[in-house]
């Protein structure tokens, strides 16, 4: 006789297929297993607990009476789907519930009942998938340390290490102090994230957990529906569907939109059930004829019928602006068969039945999603003209599609790895390049959301990026040196820049050079959390390393001027004691260097504390250099001047305002963080800056190299307005052997002429002028001249 969970399970099949599930159960096929497919509706042990009422008005004694009965008659419930578990690992589940309930009592949830239900309906979720006693015993103490200031030492002293860690990766941060509710959601996901990247355990707990919420949405004031169900659609349903639960995916999503968009939800609701009523023969006739088809081809195959969710029609309608009437795939079949090769023998058997609609076949067997999910998906066009989706898989695919992440503990227990271990392992090294909490979670959305595309490098390897991937994200997908060093690629065999967009099938070669590096320009149009995370970090590991040279050499320049010869050395014996003094506590002397090459302090003020700190142990300036700076300073000579290298540094920035070139004079300014910026002498911005602050201006020169790159150069030119005025200033300019950047209009197309302003890349000044004078000469130009006064941007 079965109990529990399983027995369950094969009644509810039994009841609605007429038949046992023994008698069509294919032979050594795990029982367990072929209970969870053919299960009609994806159970839960909480969907089934007992109800019994408490009113509010009776006495606090009684209270606490009656719902110490209603945790103990929900617990016995919950004990019979746990039954697969061994008698100690069982007993060990039953001490966390009485802990739990202990640790609850006297809490209620909006409904008004006993909080612990909460957590034993969560559990009883987790029993569905089968999941060991640990991560019951951490569903059932899930909310113990948040809500009952019960600390993680606490519950590793009454259970074990393990289950501490599930409880606290589960815990959300707000005991801490944050500036932001927002700030404090980002942390509280990272901390999530990362524990499920450990142990995926966490996430399927706190699915669980969102589950139930979810479905008890209603006993919550409305106020918090519209946060909570956004929430849902925007975290924890794409986290779903990401490991591959598509039954809790597709859930999560039904509760969200019902709470979010109610009336909406309500509408297509009574929209569905009259398109199935007026549609239930067209149906009824494609599922005999189909199942007709599959049995004179001697196919062993089953076939179930599927509806779309709501949610899925509702955002067909949005993304493709459609009524109901005009959404035609809302039903669909699924076909199962017991080998690969039975897949697409069916496939060829349903495109004989019915005609397909052109572009509408997807083989995710040869090409599996990200979570696992491989089925052979076609559109066809059934009777009357109705379009049916079928689905075709084997036994073994509509486990990992129903189930994903959470078939390893149907299979046997524990074993967690083979699906989505590359997207958990992602979540540690994107966490490895991104400190800030913020950050983190930008990158990590990127690639939550299910819409996949897959491109091929030239040897057909397979890889699977968010749509609208750009070439530089492929790039990143395959090495993070090849991203670091790429300048172009090749896609489809045709050239083509970094920032173009990949579609599905595209084969793309990566062109690379080892003098390249990233530039913070990628950022903007870099999608995958891959890319994002190792060109932040890059970009931020090189500004550092440049920012501490750069704030080396001021500061040295700064105690030259006082009189002191050299930088004293933190490692010396006399260094330490000053270097103590001087910083920050935890700062490091390269903090140090790195803040005042980022502009975050001033060079000079450093170096006065300096020099009262050698005063106080008796050392004074050299008096001869003392003189010898104030003789270059008087010359107005720099004793120590920036040379512009023709790699532009990522603690120095030329100005968008001025855009100066090489051989242009030059003016530096040490902004507030952001590292030096490069002016064009006679910028009338950085004049104005450092006539406020003096303190901060850095003598720059050009260095012998610098006129080996390009630099931005910014024209302005009024032309005669005329057919084909566009491609001659543009072959000008190419003859010129100038870059061209970018092109802004206006619009101005009644008027005789109309102003363009070019941002073009020139080696230098000479090489501007250059291409003024080939410009001047063109007819079509009434006047052209380089823009020295672009909007500030320091």
């Amino acid at each position: 006789m079965r109990s529990g969970l399983l027995g369950m399970l094969c009644t509810q099949v039994a009841s609605t297929g007429g038949t046992t599930i023994d008698a069509e159960r294919p032979k050594n096929f795990p029982y367990s297993l072929w209970c969870f497919m053919n299960a009609a509706v994806y159970p839960s042990p909480s969907s089934s607990f007992p109800s019994i009422a408490i009113a509010k008005d009776l006495p606090p004694a009684e209270r606490l009476a009656k719902a110490a009965e209603v945790s103990a008659l929900h617990f016995e419930h919950l004990s019979g789907f746990l039954t697969y578990l061994t008698p100690q690992s069982l007993a060990t589940v039953r001490r966390a519930w009485e802990y739990a309930d202990q640790a609850h009592r006297n809490q209620w949830r909006s409904s008004g009942d006993p909080y612990i239900t909460h957590p034993i309906a969560v559990t009883g979720i987790c029993a569905n998938w089968k999941l060991d006693s640990q991560a019951l015993c951490a569903a059932l103490l899930h909310d113990a340390m948040e809500d009952c200031d019960i600390g993680k030492d606490d519950i590793a002293q009454h259970f074990d290490p393990t289950v501490a860690e599930l409880v606290d990766g589960l815990t959300k941060l707000d005991k801490l102090h944050f500036n932001s509710r927002e700030e404090n959601q980002a942390e509280s996901f990272r901390k999530m994230l990362l524990a499920m990247a450990k142990d995926v355990r966490v996430i399927l707990v706190k699915l669980a957990d969102r589950t139930h919420n979810m479905r008890t949405m209603g006993d919550m004031p409305r106020s918090k529906w519209g946060r909570i169900s956004s929430e849902t659609l925007e975290i924890y349903a794409p986290i779903a569907h990401r490991l591959g639960l598509n039954q809790s995916y597709r859930e999560l999503q039904e509760l969200a939109f019902r709470h979010l968009h109610p009336w909406r939800y309500e509408t297509l609701d009574k929209a569905i059930h009259k398109s199935r009523s007026r549609r239930r023969d067209t149906v009824k006739k494609a599922h005999q004829a189909t199942q007709t088809a599959l049995q004179d081809s001697g196919l062993s195959a089953r076939l179930a019928g599927r509806e779309n969710t709501l949610f899925n029609l509702y955002q067909k309608m949005q993304g493709q602006h459609q009524s109901f009437a005009q959404v035609t795939d809302v039903y669909g079949f699924r076909v199962i068969v017991p080998s690969i090769n039975d897949c697409y023998t069916a496939l060829g058997v349903l495109h004989q039945l019915y005609r397909p609609v052109p572009g509408r076949f997807k083989d995710y067997i040869a090409i599996p999603k990200n979570n696992g999910y491989q089925s052979l998906h076609t559109t066809l066009v059934g009777p009357s003209g109705l379009s049916i989706e079928f689905q075709v898989r084997t036994e073994a695919m509509h486990i990992v599609a129903e189930a994903g992440i959470t078939a390893h503990w149907l299979y046997q227990q524990g074993q967690q790895d083979g699906i989505n271990t590359q997207w958990l392992q992602s979540l540690l090294d994107i966490q490895n390049e991104t400190r800030d909490a913020s950050e983190f979670w930008d990158n990590v959305k990127v690639d939550l959301f299910p819409d996949s595309i897959y491109v091929f490098t030239p040897k057909s390897k397979v890889f699977s990026l968010p749509k609208d991937a750009t070439a530089l994200d492929f790039a990143y997908a395959i090495h993070s040196n090849i991203g670091h060093h790429a300048t172009s690629a090749l896609i489809n065999q045709e050239p083509a820049s970094l920032r173009s967009t990949l579609k599905n099938g595209d084969v793309v070669e990566i062109v690379t050079d080892p003098q390249a590096s990233p530039l913070e320009q990628w950022l903007d149009f870099a999608k995958t959390g891959r890319a994002r995370s190792k060109i932040g970090n890059y970009l931020k590991t090189s500004a550092q390393a440049n920012s501490s040279v750069l704030g080396e050499q001021l500061l040295s320049q700064a105690l030259r001027d006082l009189g002191i010869a050299e930088l004293p050395s933190p490692d010396s014996d006399a260094g330490q004691a000053l270097w103590a003094a001087l910083l920050e506590p935890g700062q490091t002397s390269t903090d140090l260097l790195q803040a005042i090459g980022l502009g975050q302090q001033v060079a000079s003020v450093v170096a006065q504390r300096i020099s009262g700190l050698l005063a106080q142990g008796g050392q004074r300036g050299d008096a001869l250099l003392l003189t010898q700076q104030r003789f270059i300073q008087s010359s107005q000579q720099a004793s120590t001047v920036v040379l512009l290298s023709g790699h532009q540094q990522a603690a120095t920035h030329y100005a968008e305002c001025c855009r100066p070139v090489p051989g242009d004079p030059l003016q530096g300014y040490l902004s507030h963080g952001q590292g030096l910026r490069i002016h064009h002498g006679q910028c009338q911005h950085a004049q104005r800056l450092l006539a406020r602050e003096p303190e901060r201006q850095i003598p720059v020169e050009w260095g012998e190299d610098s006129t080996q790159h390009l630099y931005n150069a910014s024209l302005s030119m009024t032309v005669h307005n005329g057919k084909g005025v566009l491609a001659r200033i543009t072959q000008a300019l190419a003859d010129a052997d100038v870059d061209i950047r970018r092109i802004d209009m206006e619009d101005e197309s009644a008027m005789h002429t109309t102003v363009l302003r070019f941002i073009v890349g020139v080696h230098s000044q000479q090489h501007l002028e250059a291409a003024l004078r080939s410009l001047r000469r063109n007819p079509s130009i009434a006047q052209v001249q380089r823009d020295l006064s672009d909007t500030p941007r320091d």
